[in-house]
């Protein structure tokens, strides 16, 4: 089981943490990892982009000349797709992108992620995250006493309103709970700072 050490808030030591295998130390399997980060971006879509086909745009319901002896090329509509305001070839449609993916393939890319962060030694463990007034400049302290990348998630175990406030106006600076952060989520950032509560939710959830 691999151990990882555990920061207070001022980057002091706070001991030790034993990581589940099953979770933090499973093999990386890339594969799946792509799966749902492509599936994410897919559904991240809008699928609003639309235009007209020649069927669709108003006008040209006659020939707009006859077929021989005027010397110019045949032509059925002053709407077909070579004319002014013509038709769109193969138009986009609205469309939903989303791809299905395997309640178990999204269970196993989520180890992957994690325990990619543990051997590449991206996961910060912090004891508790406390803030008093949701600052930003009491996150950005705290990243810098951990020494944090400042392309950092930050995973606390339930929704912690002062955390996602003073992070917010931070661009490079992400804030999540167990149950809204995502595979993408966590492949995206070069930093992993979670709570001790959470990584034990964490083992909760997918040791299931």
């Amino acid at each position: 089981m691999p151990n990882i050490n555990v920061l207070n808030q001022d980057g002091t030591p706070a001991g030790e943490i034993t990581l589940s295998d099953e979770i933090f130390g499973v093999e990386v399997n890339e594969s799946v990892i792509h799966q749902v980060v492509v599936a994410h971006n897919a559904a991240m879509r809008q699928g609003t982009q639309s235009a007209l086909l020649m069927s669709e745009v108003s006008g040209g319901g006659i020939k707009p000349w006859r077929q021989k002896g005027n010397g110019r090329a045949r032509q059925g509509s002053i709407r077909a797709p070579q004319w002014r305001k013509g038709g769109v070839v193969f138009a986009p449609k609205p469309r939903d992108y989303d791809k299905k993916v395997n309640r178990k393939v999204k269970k196993l890319a989520m180890k992957s992620a994690l325990s990619m962060k543990v051997n590449e030694q991206e996961l910060i463990v912090l004891k508790d995250l406390s803030l008093e007034n949701g600052k930003t400049k009491e996150i950005v302290n705290v990243l810098n006493n951990i020494k944090a990348d400042e392309k950092a998630l930050i995973v606390t175990a339930e929704n912690n309103e002062l955390v996602y406030r003073a992070a917010k106006n931070i661009p490079t600076v992400e804030t999540g709970s167990v149950g809204t952060v995502g595979v993408y989520d966590i492949v995206n950032c070069n930093s992993l700072i979670m709570t001790e509560e959470a990584v034990k939710k964490v083992e909760e959830v997918y040791a299931l």
